[in-house]
């Protein structure tokens, strides 16, 4: 993956497709390889997804990686490669991040996916502490034990059924960790440090493009109910529930979901 000069950090990324651009922006831990699987569903568009600051090839500076950080990271990369304007799609921490891009960017950011993430704040629903827990364990041991990792990860991101019926899960999540250096565990205590202030619940009704919030039903990690506290707040959002589905949602039923999220982007 090549590098460019994102404001104050190097950044890794990479394209994939052609059309409209489409900013990519992966989760709590991940690096943008991550988005693999859903790639070719996507086609249609100029894919843009990138390292966060932490993961992957991207730069590790020291301190807190705030969402607001991030989010600039992001702004800073659209400049690089003398993007205007763009579809903006997170995930977990990336809508997070994508909630804050909008916020401070709203020039920036054409329509918005909101994947399985919340507003933060005294109103989010949050996991049990135990759940959490074991994310962060998980992320911490990517860099030296990815299969104990996936083995801690896997359970949070699919509900037990879907788990069972596929088998070729770890495989092929492992062979996908191994396309990019493991996130240290530093990067995991920096971002949690972040993850702790974020918080747009009140700032969200300020968002004015058109949004598209995703949800699994069944989602551990962040519980579904967010989804309709963020809908709540955002006058001109849509809201597709997936049934049955965990916080990786978009494993339940690849084609059909990316069918309905490619379509509401090109709408």
């Amino acid at each position: 993956m090549p590098k460019v000069k994102a404001g104050t950090i190097n950044l890794s990324y990479e394209t994939f497709g052609s059309g409209d651009p489409l900013l990519l922006i992966m989760g709590f831990g991940m690096p943008g390889i991550a988005w693999t699987p859903m790639l070719p569903f996507l086609s249609t568009f100029k894919c843009i997804y990138y390292d966060n600051r932490g993961t992957g090839n991207s730069d590790r500076p020291a301190g807190a990686y705030s969402i607001d950080t991030m989010a600039e990271d992001a702004a800073g990369l659209l400049d690089a490669l003398g993007i205007g304007k763009a579809k903006v799609y997170g995930i977990s921490m990336g809508g997070m991040i994508a909630q804050e891009l909008a916020l401070r960017h709203p020039d920036r950011v054409e329509k918005l996916v909101l994947g399985c993430t919340a507003a933060g704040g005294s109103t989010a629903k949050m996991a049990p502490f135990e759940v959490l827990e074991k994310l962060i364990a998980s992320v911490r041991l990517m860099a030296s034990k990815p299969e104990e990792a996936l083995d801690v990860l896997i359970p949070l991101l699919y509900p037990p059924e879907f788990i069972a019926k596929h088998p070729e899960l770890k495989p092929l999540m492992l062979a996908g960790l191994q396309m990019a250096p493991g996130t240290p565990p530093e990067t995991a205590d920096r971002t949690v440090a972040g993850l702790i202030q974020f918080n747009t619940y009140e700032r969200l009704p300020q968002i004015k493009c058109p949004t598209l919030i995703v949800h699994g039903e069944k989602d551990l990690l962040i519980p579904a109910e967010n989804a309709q506290i963020m809908k709540a707040r955002l006058e001109n959002a849509e809201l597709l529930m997936i049934p049955d589905a965990g916080h990786g949602y978009w494993a339940a039923d690849p084609v059909g979901i990316h069918q309905r999220i490619s379509a509401w982007l090109k709408g």
